[in-house]
């Protein structure tokens, strides 16, 4: 570096370079030393009188040091003698004798900064500036430092208060002992030691428990709050607020520009709720109605009017949605009604019928994609780990979307030769919701591939031969559970809920929804899916008979339906027109491909592999396999943040994903007239 600057400057550089290599040089030594040596090295060169300043801070330096020293023993002293006073009690004596400690340590931890502050300039002096490498180094190392002091400080901080609060305390508890005390004083009282207790019960101590974790780091956050006095408006604080004091929700803002909302206040006395949330809510809802409203008017299914409602107030639109990870969240449970009521409509002699076909139609569907996948791959010359999970992400197909498919079509027309498109086309989606748990429990040895080693690709391998049997046993530990339920526990269960529910529906209600959380739970418990268990739900309410069945579809169908439209809205959070605008061609290319391939191969897997009286069906159930599910969001999200795939293919894959399900609808209606045309005039019921 040339720098320029006048024999001041220069002066000051230097005197300040002597300082620092004074203070490396003479490390060894008590610190108020290291100072005294630094003004007598300064004197021998002969300061001038233009330059006193060093000189006053030198000496201001050295009286810091020494008054600091002093205090420190005074201190000592004290809490020696606090801890030889009989007079105080055990607990008030070990609390003085912490305080002062506090105040040493405070003390100490300031002159450590002073110096660890010359040691990091002198850091920076020597550094090569033209390294970029060596400049990041040395700033990582100043972040890990003042990480560290941010935790000290927090802890300091949190016994001052403490110490405070005890102050207090003390102050009046030395008044109350001069005056008579009333019986509503001493009820108070009371009151405020237990209150005293509940808190210390209820409080986790989060932040002193996790800060020690591996891989847990401090970051810097930005607090935003409203600003009730200023009619709402939201303002940046900079500076700690008590917990006490904040009776709202704050936003915090991380430097990657995450944004995080209050799950759990460290008083859990006080009603708090998330209005971020509430709003987000009251918008999808609202807007959803004139949306849907329109393309139910234009001919259109009404999934789309939510899906654009998504778009509307997502990212891509107004940005008005501050809470999707809590909207999206909710919308999974329309995913799991919704299969609930799926396998509510699926009798077991329907899937008896169909469970050997969709087995095997879906797992020729998946090889066959990551097939052509790894072919493509070899083409234009792509890692095998990205192609097989994109294959095997593409190769999924969304069931709710299927479902709402079939809930407009009528029951006559679903019915043809020995087997009915419906139940096929559930039967195998099912199945892909169980290939995903496996997919997602793969990943991690999709990343290990990704290094090369050949010893990780043969850990990997036999690493997915024990997931492949673990998913296998714990299907049947689900089936097993299942004949069990349906042989003991859902006809007694059932006919309880049903007597109690006579005058309340709340109570129906509630039962099932309770069993199907616990299909839920199970099925997640055994790492197969979530997905299966609400299926596997309904399929056993359905063995009740049909008048269950219609009892349970009146109370449930409501809350699909409402959380339906929270789903396919936030479907609507991932369009990303502007991206989609730019990239138009190569979009339009790669999703009529990809619609045309999978509609192509599951025309192939299932002309082999249904019985010759019903392959009919194929060009519907392929039709309705022909775009790609909603769960490649997650799979891809996951991908991304693990680097198997790329921010690029991230946002193709999205992309592809949200244009194959608007285009699903188109396909689905051209193909359901030529379903009705081929099939035999014979309506088979079950």
């Amino acid at each position: 570096f040339h720098i320029k600057t006048d024999a001041s400057a220069w002066m000051k550089v230097a005197c300040w370079l002597l300082c620092v290599s004074t203070a490396g040089a003479f490390a060894v030594l008590p610190k108020d030393q290291v100072a005294q040596q630094t003004f007598k090295l300064y004197r021998s060169k002969g300061a001038k009188q233009g330059h006193s300043w060093v000189t006053d801070n030198c000496k201001y330096l050295v009286g810091l040091l020494r008054q600091k020293n002093a205090v420190v023993k005074k201190l000592a002293t004290a809490a020696d003698a606090v801890g030889r006073d009989s007079a105080l009690s055990e607990a008030e004596r070990h609390f003085q004798v912490h305080t002062l400690e506090v105040f040493q340590k405070e003390l100490n931890e300031s002159e450590h900064l002073v110096f660890q502050a010359v040691h990091g300039l002198h850091r920076a002096l020597q550094g090569d500036y033209r390294d970029v490498v060596n400049v990041k180094e040395s700033s990582r190392q100043r972040l890990e430092a003042l990480r560290e002091a941010a935790i000290k400080e927090e802890q300091e901080y949190v016994e001052l208060v403490a110490a405070e609060k005890h102050q207090q305390e003390s102050v009046k508890s030395a008044l109350a002992q001069n005056k008579s005390r009333s019986i509503l004083d001493k009820i108070l009282e009371d009151v405020r030691k237990a209150a005293d207790r509940l808190e210390e019960e209820i409080e986790e101590h989060a932040f002193d428990n996790n800060k020690q974790m591996k891989g847990v780091n401090v970051e810097a956050v930005l607090r935003v709050e409203e600003d009730e006095e200023n009619g709402g408006k939201r303002k940046n604080k900079s500076q700690q607020k008590e917990v006490e004091d904040d009776l709202g929700l704050s936003m915090l803002i991380d430097s990657q520009n995450n944004q995080y909302v209050l799950t759990k206040p460290r008083d859990s006395t006080m009603p708090r709720a998330d209005h971020h949330f509430i709003k987000d809510l009251v918008s999808v809802v609202m807007m959803s109605l004139p949306c849907g409203w329109i393309c139910t008017t234009v001919g259109l299914p009404p999934m789309f009017g939510y899906i654009i409602c998504g778009v509307l107030l997502g990212p891509s639109g107004l940005n008005s949605i501050k809470s999707m990870v809590q909207v999206e969240t909710l919308g999974e449970l329309g995913v799991f009604f919704t299969l609930f009521v799926v396998g509510l409509e699926f009798s077991p002699e329907r899937l008896r019928k169909v469970w050997k076909t969709s087995v095997q139609g879906s797992c020729y569907l998946s090889l066959l994609m990551v097939a052509a996948g790894l072919l493509w791959g070899q083409m234009l010359r792509i890692r095998h780990t990205q192609t097989v999970f994109i294959s095997a992400c593409l190769s999924l197909s969304s069931t709710p979307l299927v479902s709402r498919f079939l809930a407009g079509g009528s029951r006559g027309d679903r019915d043809a030769g020995d087997l009915d498109y419906s139940s096929v086309l559930l039967g195998m989606l099912v199945m892909q919701d169980v290939q995903l748990g496996l997919f997602i429990a793969v990943m991690p040895t999709l990343i290990q591939a990704q290094s090369g080693d050949l010893g990780s690709l043969l850990f990997g391998s036999l690493r997915i031969l024990r997931l492949l049997a673990q998913v296998l046993l714990c299907l049947a530990a689900v089936l097993l559970l299942c004949l069990l339920l349906k042989s003991f526990l859902i006809g007694p269960y059932y006919k309880k809920l049903h007597a109690e529910s006579k005058d309340n529906k709340e109570i129906l209600v509630l039962g099932v929804s309770a069993f199907v959380f616990f299909m839920l739970m199970v099925t997640e418990f055994l790492d197969v899916s979530m997905e299966l268990g609400c299926f596997l739900a309904g399929a056993l309410l359905s063995t009740q008979g049909h008048m269950v069945t219609a009892d349970v579809l009146a109370c449930i169908e409501p809350i699909r339906d409402f959380l339906a439209i929270i789903f396919f809205a936030s479907i609507g959070f991932h369009v990303f027109p502007t991206f989609v605008l730019y990239e138009l061609t190569i979009l339009l290319v790669l999703t009529l491909t990809l619609v045309i391939m999978k509609f192509m191969m599951a025309v192939l897997v299932l002309s082999l592999i249904l019985p010759p009286g019903s392959r009919h069906i194929r060009w519907v159930v392929s039709a309705g396999l022909a775009q790609v599910s909603e769960f490649s969001f997650v799979l891809s999200s996951r991908a991304r943040r693990a680097g198997i795939i790329s921010r690029e293919v991230y946002l193709l894959v999205l992309s592809v994903t949200t244009l194959s399900l608007l285009l699903a609808p188109v396909l689905w209606r051209i193909s359901t007239p030529q379903m009705g045309s081929r099939g035999p005039t014979q309506d088979h019921h079950m």
